[in-house]
């Protein structure tokens, strides 16, 4: 019998058995990372099929706040629909989508690998998704293969699916049938799909009768249309416009010579003629949906809608009117005054909710670019501004009592050159208070008041108060109180808004809640005030300023069209090149903005701030409130009232002939009394104040009134008497008030007939104790010369002869004081001996 032996195995058996374990683990561990990875990444992946229409968009009603119907914007499956052949799409168009989407596209694999490394290597680095350079056939694979929810996400696994159904596309489909598909289903805002929508849509013609700067506006669209919108934003689609042409000129496309032209060409923006009512408004809440609804549920993009707005349809058709019927009346007066468009806002200032919105007097006419909301577009506000500058005043201690000059001024800029304002009628005031220069909207008081207060914080007040256009803060200097920065109607009149309910930022809302079709609430709004961001009390004041027909005096004249039927706050402006008209103002129910102008920033013919935007404003607000009770506006706590001097805003004297009842804030109530007017004696001979050596039959009581320094010169032009103190206290002097220094009296000069006789001069010099508008200095009755001021010193050339010096004094044209007449006497010299010849 054989027996068995337990031999024991060797090491290289034992590694074996190890080796092939550990590979079997790994090919386990591979597989399942396979499966995983394939779960993770392909197990739902749709087929690399571009379907015949766009991704399916249920249609969407807007109606207004009481549930009529505005517009019912059909998806694009809604048989609007029409692809064209690539042939039949301009070649201009093709390359600048090229250009700008995908430079590579005709040479790439479908996908940008380059690209797509960055992203990951940046994301790895800052531990957050940043989705890198998407290719067009990329952009077709996103927005066309992949679900609503998925191509809204962030994330790697989405822009890897992305990637290989780029890739699958390419492999598919030819690259002039991908360009095509793009071309045609890509969504282009205001509710078109496809470049030819987009034609009808923005410019209402065919794309095949595109110009080149109308095909870069367009094809700037498809990355961000509500930003690009240049019906919305007119200044960011030109931006826009001008980086697709450059990026044809740097793929050599189009030259630079081209580029420029296109850039420079002037467009007209008006659709093909549709059923809509209140078309801007419209255009404008289907913007907003990005940001609401179809921002936190994607998935409804796929389901019809139903949009209920804040809008008053009676009240739109109202504004609609009135603003066709003012400027048609403009249209027909002459001499031609050359305004095409007006704009309207109301908002209620209780909640920010919009009311009503007129973009322009005709949304379909081409010829002035009917399309182009002028709610929204950016342009100078002139003194409309003004309210936001006194409002920072008020808040740093000024009061509507504050004494301004409104004199001729000399500003000095930040890049240090000169600037002088003038006022709208070319005239100067003098002191007023500050009541009255926002109220007559003088241009020179807000200008020292925005120096003292300083730029930046009516800045700050501004984007408190909802403007977002005034970012760049060294774009502006003083000129910005004067309506030098760009704002829009729609954030303007929302800031006034803050004037009216006490002093709360209002946002606009243009949505009231949207529903799908079973009338389920998808999204509602939630009206409310933001933050006070003024003190109740200033916003009182601004709001009681802005009301007083009084204070309006200077500027407009009493009973203007800026008066309602019942209590309502009110400023216009104008710019200086005629090329804007606004009227903005308000009740406590209604807040309401009007801008007249061009869409094309022609310049208007003289169309004034009572002739242009204030006529539709007032007529507007009448009908509006037709049927709202007549409602005062709330005096907050903490004000008390004062009788102040009307031209110093001081406590009044009893010699102040004019005063008034005026509102403060506590605290800030004057405490001194006024002392521009005084009872003085005055010569009648000479209307000067009386010396100890006028005799009594010339003295006569008068009041008068001391003009600050900086005014004098005002107070003289306009033929005012001009009293210093220094001139009352000259008044009451014994001594000569002009005193001749030199020369002494009866002083005996010789001339030199050897020394040039321009080199021989005597130093005449006067001396004053006094303050006069001028001393004159007579030589044996002659004028020798004039001086407006101190020193009073002349080089005078001797003359041989015997000379009577006198020096006169002159306030406000009149003789005020002589000097005691100053003998001398200047003889020539006797030349001296030769010596004889020896």
């Amino acid at each position: 019998m054989r027996g068995t032996t337990n031999q024991p195995l060797s090491p290289w058996n034992c590694a074996n058995k190890a080796l092939w374990f550990s590979l079997g683990l790994l090919t386990l561990a591979l597989l399942v990372a396979g499966l995983c990875l394939y779960a993770w990444l392909l197990a739902d992946l749709p087929p690399a099929v571009l379907p015949s229409l766009p991704p399916e968009q249920g249609s969407i009603r807007f109606y207004d706040r009481y549930g009529r119907l505005l517009y019912e914007a059909a998806g694009p499956g809604g048989g609007k629909f029409a692809p064209l052949p690539l042939e039949e799409i301009p070649l201009f168009i093709r390359q600048a989508t090229i250009a700008t989407e995908d430079a590579t596209f005709y040479t790439n694999p479908g996908v940008d690998f380059k690209a797509i490394l960055r992203a990951i290597i940046a994301n790895l680095r800052g531990r957050e998704f940043v989705m890198g350079a998407s290719t067009i056939t990329q952009q077709v694979a996103r927005n066309f293969l992949l679900s609503p929810e998925e191509r809204h996400q962030r994330t790697i696994r989405r822009k890897l699916r992305e990637a290989i159904l780029a890739w699958l596309l390419t492999h598919r489909y030819s690259k002039d049938e991908i360009l095509a598909y793009y071309l045609n289903h890509t969504y282009y805002g205001n509710f078109a799909y496809g470049i030819g929508a987009a034609a009808e849509a923005y410019f209402g013609k065919s794309v095949g009768e595109l110009s080149l700067a109308e095909g870069a506006i367009l094809v700037g669209l498809p990355q961000a249309p509500a930003t690009y919108n240049p019906l919305e934003n007119p200044r960011a689609a030109k931006a826009r416009q001008k980086v697709v042409l450059d990026l044809m000129v740097k793929h050599g496309y189009i030259t630079p010579e081209e580029a420029r032209l296109a850039y420079e060409e002037k467009l007209h923006f008006a659709p093909t003629p549709f059923p809509i009512q209140a078309p801007h408004f419209v255009f404008y809440v289907k913007n907003l949906l990005e940001g609401t609804i179809y921002g936190s549920q994607p998935a409804s993009r796929n389901s019809p809608l139903k949009v209920y707005t804040t809008l008053d349809l009676d009240l739109q058709r109202e504004a609609e009117a009135i603003v066709r019927m003012h400027l048609g009346r403009l249209a027909e007066e002459r001499p031609p005054h050359h305004v095409t468009d007006a704009a309207l806002v109301a908002l209620d200032p209780r909640t920010g909710e919009i009311l009503a919105m007129v973009g322009s007097p005709d949304f379909f006419d081409a010829s002035i670019s009917g399309a182009v909301n002028m709610a929204l577009a950016p342009r100078q506000p002139g003194s409309a501004f003004k309210p936001l500058t006194y409002a920072v005043a008020l808040e740093k201690g000024f009061t509507p009592a504050t004494m301004l000059l409104d004199v001729r001024t000399t500003f000095i800029t930040k890049e240090g050159e000169p600037y002088t304002p003038q006022n709208y009628d070319r005239h100067y005031h003098g002191p007023v208070l500050l009541r009255d220069a926002l109220g007559s909207s003088l241009n020179v008081p807000a200008v020292k008041v925005l120096e003292e207060v300083g730029l930046e914080d009516v800045l700050d007040l501004a984007r408190k108060l909802g403007i977002t256009t005034l970012q760049e803060a060294d774009r502006y200097g003083l000129s910005l109180t004067l309506g030098g920065g760009e704002v829009r109607l729609l954030e303007l009149t929302a800031a006034y808004a803050a004037f009216a309910n006490g002093g709360y930022r209002v946002d606009p809302i243009a949505i009231l809640r949207v529903e799908n079709a079973q009338g389920k609430v998808l999204w509602e709004a939630e009206p409310r005030l933001g933050p006070q961001v003024l003190d109740e009390r200033v916003a009182y004041l601004i709001t009681h300023i802005l009301s007083d027909d009084y204070a309006r005096l200077l500027g407009f004249g009493r009973g203007s069209i800026l008066n309602l039927s019942r209590p309502a706050a009110v400023k216009t402006g104008t710019t200086t090149d005629w090329r804007d008209n606004w009227t903005v103002g308000f009740t406590p129910q209604l807040v309401v903005g009007v801008w007249v102008g061009n869409a094309d920033h022609s310049p208007m013919y003289e169309v004034t701030g009572l002739t242009g935007a204030a006529p539709i404003w007032h007529n507007f607000m009448e009908k509006a409130h037709q049927n709202l009770p007549v409602a005062e506006f709330p005096r907050p706590s903490g004000l008390v009232e004062r009788e102040v001097c009307a031209l110093s805003g001081k406590l009044p004297n009893p010699y102040c002939p004019h005063r008034r009842r005026e509102l403060f804030i506590a605290g800030t109530e004057p405490t001194e009394t006024c002392t521009m007017h005084r009872l003085i004696e005055v010569d009648v001979s000479t209307g000067l104040p009386a010396s100890p050596r006028t005799p009594p039959e010339r003295r006569v009581k008068k009041v008068i009134t001391i003009f600050p320094p900086e005014a004098r010169e005002w107070a003289r032009e306009q033929g005012l008497p001009v009293f210093t103190e220094e001139t009352l206290a000259l008044s009451h002097s014994e001594s000569p008030p002009l005193i001749v220094l030199n020369p002494p009296p009866n002083a005996l000069y010789r001339v030199d007939p050897s020394l040039p006789w321009e080199e021989q001069q005597l130093e005449i010099l006067v001396e004053s104790n006094g303050h006069f508008d001028e001393v004159e200095l007579l030589l044996d009755g002659g004028r020798i010369a004039g001086f407006k001021a101190p020193p009073y010193r002349l080089l005078w050339p001797l003359k041989p002869g015997r000379h009577t010096l006198i020096a006169i004094g002159y306030i406000n044209g009149k003789v005020a004081a002589k000097s005691e007449p100053l003998n001398f006497e200047v003889v020539k010299a006797s030349p001296p001996r030769c010596p004889r010849s020896p």
